[in-house]
Formats: C-alpha cells, sequence, structure tokens
C-alpha cells in the first residue's frame, strides 16, 4: 500500500475522486444486481406459486415477496457498505500527509484479514478440490440412481425380485445413505476438524440423537420394513390392531389411516409393526375378496330351497362377482335352527360394508317372497308338539304323528 502515499496533491485529489468514484459505481452496481434478483424471484414466485394463493393477483404476489427481499437486500448493502468503506476510508486518508499516520494505523486493521482470508483460501484449496470431487460423485451417483429406478417405476427396466412399489421409497432411502456417506468421507476436509471445538460439538450431538431419537429410530426402521414386507399400500383397506379403515398415508415415521366413520387415525410405524395386520384389498385384483353372513333358518324349510334364496340374494347385490360363484356353507345344526353361511366374492373392498348392508336387505326380500322364516332372534311359539318339524315333501315318508286327547273337568264329572 505504499503506492499510496506517493504524489502530488493533485495526483492525490485525482487518487481520492476515483476512490469515491469507484465506490459510488460498486453501490451502484449492488443495486443493480439486488434489484434483477428481486424480479427474478418474484417471477419464479408467481410461476411456483402454492393453490391457495390461486386466486391472488400478480401486483399482491409481487408486493408479498418484495417485502421479503427488501429486508434481505437492505441488510446485504448495508454488509458491502460497511466492507467498502473499511477498505476505502484508510486509502483516502493515506493520500494526505495530515493523516497519514491515521491511515497508517488502519491499513493493518483492514489488509491483516484480507492476507489471512487470501492465505487461508490458498492453504485450503487442496481440501477444497477433494470436497469438490466427493461432492460431483455424489451428485452424480445419485441421479443415475434415480434415473435407473425411474425407469423400473415406468416399466422400463424390469428386474427379478424387485417389485414396482418399492421403485419409489428406495431411491430416497438410497439417496439418503449415499449423501451420510458423502458428509463422512467430506469430514476430514473441513476446516477445524478434529479441534476441540468439533469434537465437542460432535459429542454434543451424538448425546441429543442417542436420547431422544430412540423412538423415531425405531419408526423408521419399521417404516423401512413396511415398505419392503409389501404389508399394504395407499387404498388398501386395512384393519391395525383395532383400527378399521382405508390407508390415506404411508411414511416412514406413521402410517394414517380413514375409519369408516371418517376419522383419521395416526399409527406410528413402530405400533403398526408390532400388532397383527389385516389386509382387506390383497386379493382383490385376482380372486377377490370374501365376505360372508350367517342366517339361521328351522329345520321345517328345505335346505336346497334356502340356498336358492341365498344365492339370488347375492345374484341382487351390487359388486358380487358370478365368477367365482357365490357359495354356501352349513355350518352348524343347532337345537333349533340350522346355520347358513353365505359367501360372495367382490374386488371392491373398501365397499365391504355397504355391500353387505344391501345383501342383508336381498336376504330378508328373497325370504319373506318365499315366506320363508328366519329365525333370529328367537322366539317362543306354541306349536302341536306331536307334529314333525320337517320339509313337507317329506311328511308322507315319516311316521305318522300320534294323536292325543284332552279330557276336560267338566265331561270328567
Amino acid at each position: 500500500m505504499e503506492w499510496l502515499l506517493a504524489g502530488d496533491s493533485g495526483y492525490a485529489l485525482g487518487l481520492v475522486l476515483a476512490v469515491i468514484a469507484a465506490l459510488l459505481l460498486a453501490s451502484k452496481i449492488v443495486d443493480w444486481l439486488l434489484r434483477k434478483v428481486q424480479r427474478r424471484v418474484t417471477e419464479w414466485h408467481r410461476e411456483h406459486r402454492p393453490p391457495d394463493q390461486a386466486q391472488k393477483s400478480d401486483s399482491e404476489l409481487s408486493d408479498q415477496a418484495q417485502q421479503v427481499l427488501g429486508r434481505m437486500s437492505q441488510g446485504v448493502r448495508l454488509v458491502l457498505l460497511l466492507i467498502a468503506l473499511y477498505v476505502c476510508v484508510p486509502a483516502i486518508l493515506s493520500v494526505f500527509p495530515a493523516s497519514r499516520h491515521i491511515a497508517a494505523t488502519l491499513l493493518p486493521y483492514a489488509w491483516t484479514p484480507v492476507e489471512q482470508l487470501i492465505g487461508g483460501l490458498i492453504g485450503f484449496a487442496p481440501n477444497l478440490l477433494s470436497i469438490l470431487v466427493i461432492a460431483i460423485v455424489t451428485r452424480y451417483l445419485v441421479r443415475f440412481i434415480r434415473f435407473l429406478l425411474g425407469e423400473i417405476d415406468k416399466g422400463t427396466i424390469y428386474v427379478p425380485g424387485f417389485h414396482a412399489e418399492w421403485a419409489q421409497p428406495t431411491p430416497k432411502l438410497l439417496c439418503f445413505l449415499i449423501v451420510l456417506f458423502a458428509v463422512v468421507l467430506a469430514s476430514p476436509y473441513l476446516p477445524g476438524f478434529g479441534s476441540p471445538a468439533f469434537q465437542g460439538i460432535s459429542i454434543f450431538l451424538g448425546v441429543l440423537l442417542s436420547l431422544g431419537s430412540t423412538a423415531v429410530v425405531a419408526n423408521l426402521v419399521a417404516g423401512t420394513a413396511l415398505i419392503y414386507m409389501r404389508a399394504f399400500n395407499v387404498g388398501d383397506r386395512v384393519k391395525i390392531a383395532d383400527t378399521f379403515g382405508d390407508v390415506i398415508e404411508k411414511t416412514l415415521l406413521i402410517t394414517r389411516v380413514r375409519t369408516v366413520k371418517n376419522v383419521e387415525v395416526t399409527i406410528p410405524n413402530a405400533m403398526v409393526l408390532g400388532n397383527h395386520m389385516i389386509t382387506y384389498s390383497g386379493m382383490t385384483d385376482e380372486t377377490g375378496l370374501i365376505l360372508h353372513t350367517t342366517v339361521t333358518i328351522g329345520y321345517d324349510a328345505p335346505w336346497r330351497h334356502v340356498h336358492e334364496r341365498l344365492i339370488a340374494a347375492a345374484k341382487a347385490t351390487a359388486c358380487v362377482k358370478d365368477d367365482p360363484a357365490p357359495f354356501i356353507l352349513q355350518t352348524a345344526l343347532n337345537d333349533f335352527t340350522v346355520a347358513y353361511e353365505l359367501n360372495i366374492f367382490t374386488t371392491e373392498a373398501r365397499l365391504s360394508l355397504e355391500i353387505l348392508s344391501e345383501l342383508h336387505q336381498n336376504i330378508q326380500d328373497k325370504f319373506n317372497e318365499a315366506g320363508i322364516e328366519i329365525m333370529s332372534p328367537h322366539f317362543t311359539s306354541l306349536r302341536d308338539g306331536n307334529s314333525i318339524a320337517v320339509p313337507v315333501e317329506y311328511l308322507s315318508k315319516a311316521a305318522p304323528a300320534k294323536s292325543f286327547r284332552i279330557v276336560s273337568d267338566t265331561i270328567a264329572k
């Protein structure tokens, strides 16, 4: 900086004016750059506005963006102005003989940090090159993994044993592990690595993670296991412990289920993995889900007739498949009734409650039309116990009922 101390008064005055002009020019350039950044950010915000702001005008969006950017630009302008003044004021003072001793005192304060910064950057150049190599390799490796698994998700690439639903969560997990590994590799090249401060921060973060993230880690591990177990997908109707409903969200931490009463239940994945799960939508794309209901009919109704009525009720119900056809199982011969279990196939697992409700209505209609009494619930009636409770067509083959005589007290006397 000795060249600033030489020269006559005209040269000194010209140098002062040049420094002031350079300072003003730098201020104008900074203002121009900040205005350009504000316009770019405002345009980006207008193009990527969220749906809830779609009805707002461009002027409102511009005002909102400029309010935020205005405060940021004021801070940047102030910092740059202080730096410029810190450099220019000693330079101007060094031009005049009366203020050279002040400049000689201030110049080391202004130049020493710059020398340290330049020296640090030069010494850090090899480490910076290593960090750049790690960053570039990590970037292209992540892009390659996303491209490869994206093609698997589209179906253009087929990998035996790799299911299509794994193509979306797998790149997230792999990219997270790759980035984490890259951070570990790049850490030794960072400034201050190995210093007591760096080690203290590492120990502090490790203690925080070990004490506060036990449940989080458990849920992350459980969420990863659920993804690759293929237990259920979003949209499936499931029963997890006591929660019955449709899966509306599945993340690495939680599973969210909307019940049939339209209540959203958030279940931690560790709890999901620790309880039994029933997936009603698992086979709906193939043979279909089997729904069943049971009715009890008296012994006097022919079982073949009962089967016909139940099959007719099933065929009259919406969303019931004809192939495979409905079938009936006689599950019990009770004291007073026969239990008939009607089984139907459907591909609409999410409508299971509605299908069963309509099926019950049709069963009532079909049995009422045929004059067959459904014996649920039981009731008591007076009847002639000497008659046999068998279908009418079997009465001719059965033993004749024994008669009995009633004698009143009046006739006896």
